[in-house]
């Protein structure tokens, strides 16, 4: 059951996303021309927007942020369904705590810092229940239907098979990582993160995100060169 506080949350967030969605009070076209105003912020002053009681600016936040956050921790996790309810979380608390977000920090690095949390302490109690980590390993036993979001319709059948083969193997490389290890490669050649948001985001000094990036790229260039002789 969901704590009382956190489903009052969360229904405010999804109402601030059904009156962005329907135009409010205002009508449509109001609501199309302040989306407009509002898409071509940056991440600090659509904060600011919330902040300052605009809810159309935490409809943005998702917008921006949403698929991004999906990608990575299903990729931390491996399970795309816990990954949805951990994303919805993480903009819970967005919801919850961006009255205290440090505007000196990026934006991007605090929610990523977030939904990383989240990852982690996932893998963590999984570790300690085999129950769970038995259920999570077999849920997608008879059929994966994730969607391949790289695969172009007018590729040739047997480069889109190439293509599809070679996904298979990275994803599966990726989750053989050690969990922190695996953490840090995601959000640097995956999520195309810096070195120094990569240490804001898991609390790291930047020597130990290079330390176990490097371990990171050679633990996975060991396990994929065997699935792709």
């Amino acid at each position: 059951m969901v704590p009382q506080t956190q489903q009052g949350d969360e229904t405010m967030a999804h109402a601030t996303a059904l009156k962005v969605e329907h135009g409010g009070s205002g009508g449509a076209g109001q609501a199309a021309r302040a989306r407009r105003k509002i898409v071509d912020l940056g991440d600090s002053q659509v904060v600011q927007r919330f902040l300052d009681g605009d809810d159309r600016a935490f409809t943005e936040l998702v917008r921006r942020y949403e698929t991004r956050l999906l990608a990575f921790v299903q990729r931390t996790i491996g399970d795309q369904a816990r990954a949805e309810d951990l994303v919805q979380e993480a903009f819970v608390r967005v919801f919850r705590h961006l009255h205290r977000f440090d505007q000196s920090r990026k934006f991007s690095s605090w929610i990523y810092t977030i939904a990383g949390n989240l990852a982690k302490n996932e893998l963590r109690n999984r570790s300690r229940n085999p129950l769970v980590l038995f259920q999570t390993l077999t849920k997608n036993w008879e059929g994966d239907t994730r969607p391949l979001e790289w695969e172009d319709p007018k590729t040739r059948p047997d480069d889109l098979y190439r293509k599809r083969f070679l996904r298979e193997r990275v994803e599966e490389a990726v989750e053989l990582l050690p969990d922190h290890h695996r953490t840090a490669f995601v959000l640097r050649e995956i999520e195309g993160k810096t070195y120094e948001e990569i240490a804001e985001i898991t609390d790291c000094n930047l020597g130990t995100v290079k330390s176990r990036l490097n371990r990171a790229r050679n633990r996975f260039a060991q396990i994929v060169a065997p699935m792709i002789d």
